[in-house]
């Protein structure tokens, strides 16, 4: 029977207590924690890319859907989400600035660049949520065909887009709603468009200066535009009035684009919040001096990490959702 020699330094390595790269427990974890959910964020951006070029031709135009700005109105392409994200870099630098102050055992510096961290943070998730209210609530209208297809409409001498608010012919009747005086308690009306489809078409027809384009692209990178007897002929085609974007439908035009804005920047806002939530419980922490006591900020790194790994999203969110 061979005899088995067990030496100090095995004993080193298999007993415990060894600190890969020198991190500590929790930061090694944090690491981990982030590395699984960056392979997290990588699929769900490589399903958006490979979606986007499969339905390339019918992909709305990031230009023309996030063009608004709380309190300003007008066009305004991509101006918020560029604040959102300069907010979002800066409160990184804030935190980085936090760790360091920690690092010195500077306490009220701590409090002040981890204040500014978490204020950085409440703006981005403000900010994203009036930017879904936004999208969903939408501001022109558009109208769907048979096929699954979005029909915008568009001014014919300025050529930008025409609200169907703006022309739509209110039908006297059309709007009548269901009630128990006639009988019919048991049917119930969903949620419906400020207009219906004929009010749409009756308007349209009575307004020549208007025309449709399609949510096809040309090769120049715009929408398909069609002349006065085209859009006459494809109104025939509508079967549903569409205002703003939800899960089902897309008034900007691709159903799977609003999908994937829901899903990707609302799992992106959700780690957001939770790193504020976080930073405020550590904020607090370090306002009652556990970490002093402790003779470390190493809990204020952790957190860091989390908030920069998030950030880093942001920046890839960014430029593949609304920037290529």
């Amino acid at each position: 029977m061979d005899a088995t020699v067990t030496t100090g330094s095995d004993e080193n390595v298999w007993g415990g207590g060894n600190r890969p790269l020198g991190a500590s427990y929790g930061k090694l974890m944090m690491w981990f924690f982030i590395v699984s959910d960056a392979l997290t964020f990588s699929g769900f951006l490589a399903a958006y890319g490979f979606s986007r070029f499969k339905f390339m031709e019918t992909w709305p135009i990031a230009d023309e859907v996030f063009t608004h700005v709380p309190f300003f109105h007008g066009n305004y392409p991509m101006y918020y989400v560029a604040f959102m994200t300069f907010v979002l870099i800066m409160s990184s630098v804030t935190m980085v600035l936090a760790v360091d102050a920690g690092h010195k055992m500077k306490k009220n510096a701590v409090i002040w660049y981890m204040f500014a961290t978490i204020i950085g943070g409440l703006i981005f998730v403000g900010s994203q949520a009036w930017e879904w209210a936004t999208f969903i609530k939408g501001d022109f209208g558009a109208l769907e065909t048979k096929g699954g297809r979005i029909l915008q409409f568009v001014n014919a001498e300025t050529g930008e887009r025409a609200a169907i608010a703006d022309f739509a012919k209110v039908i006297p009747g059309e709007r009548t709603l269901h009630e128990n005086s006639n009988g019919i308690w048991y049917q119930e009306e969903g949620t419906r468009t400020t207009f219906n489809l004929n009010e749409v078409v009756e308007g349209f027809k009575a307004n020549p200066g208007l025309l449709i384009r399609t949510e096809t692209i040309t090769e120049e990178g715009e929408k398909t535009l069609l002349n006065r007897q085209e859009s006459l002929d494809k109104l025939t085609q509508a079967v549903r009035v569409v205002e703003g974007a939800n899960l089902i439908r897309n008034e900007y035009g691709s159903r799977l684009f609003a999908d994937f804005f829901f899903f990707i920047t609302g799992f992106h806002g959700f780690h957001v919040f939770s790193g504020v939530v976080i930073n405020i419980i550590i904020f607090f922490n370090v306002i009652l001096g556990t970490y002093e006591r402790r003779g470390h900020y190493e809990m204020v790194e952790k957190v860091g990490l989390y908030w920069h790994f998030v950030d880093l999203v942001w920046v890839f969110v960014f430029t593949f959702f609304y920037l290529v």
